[in-house]
């Protein structure tokens, strides 16, 4: 093989030589991910893209469009999911090192109402987000109305046509202090706490190890915590 053939091969396939910069989607869900891009996950996936050579887009999506827009190759990844959805997107690949924890709340304006586990739902009124497949996968209840971003959400339980909203414990304080919901409270202990994860469609899976590192590199520099 010639010297200039390998040079070329190695350009191709080199990730911090992708050209036009990955689109990766993303919901809307302050603090973590904001129209501007300076949530802190936001940030944290730039500064990750960035170590691995790689510019990035964000793209706001309702979830459940965000991840089978990633799956069909629409956008290039999606940027917060719990682990395990390739077996049900085998188009997705998921980066092993962690974003963050992720603690599914029960977030209700009912004094004393207990709720300690999934079965706990079973004759409540309940509301979530579509496309957070950790609930669809868990949630038996008397009601379940899904909306499509965090502020429809909380509108449910502040109109009262929930008992209970599950949403993560960061978001859920955003909310209760943008809308002023003095009376809402979460629930202890969370319902679950998950390790959330990128996934990159599988066109781009040989960036997947630099991710990784890059990821790692962030949490050890001390820029994580900063973040």
């Amino acid at each position: 093989m010639s010297y200039f053939l390998m040079l070329l091969m190695l350009l191709v396939s080199s990730p911090c030589l992708a050209g036009d910069a990955l689109r990766i989607s993303t919901t809307l869900a302050p603090p973590l991910s904001v129209p501007e891009g300076i949530g802190m996950l936001d940030r944290l996936a730039q500064e990750a893209f960035a170590r691995a050579g790689v510019s990035v887009t964000l793209v706001t999506l309702p979830s459940e469009r965000g991840l089978i827009s990633a799956a069909s190759g629409d956008t290039d990844g999606d940027i917060n999911r719990v682990a395990g959805l390739s077996a049900k997107y085998p188009e997705l690949v998921q980066v092993q090192e962690k974003n963050m924890v992720y603690e599914f709340m029960a977030f209700t304006r009912r004094q004393g109402l207990s709720v300690q586990n999934w079965d706990d739902l079973r004759g409540l009124d309940v509301g979530f987000i579509t496309g957070w497949k950790i609930l669809e996968e868990n949630v038996v209840a008397r009601t379940i109305t899904k909306v499509d971003n965090p502020a429809q959400l909380f509108t449910l339980l502040r109109n009262d046509r929930v008992d209970v909203i599950i949403f993560d414990r960061w978001g859920g304080g955003h909310y209760l202090r943008e809308f002023g919901l003095s009376d809402v409270f979460a629930v202890e202990p969370p319902l679950a706490a998950r390790d959330m994860y990128l996934y990159l469609n599988r066109e781009h899976q040989a960036l997947v190890p630099h991710l990784e590192q890059a990821l790692r590199s962030i949490k050890a520099d001390g820029t994580y915590e900063r973040i």
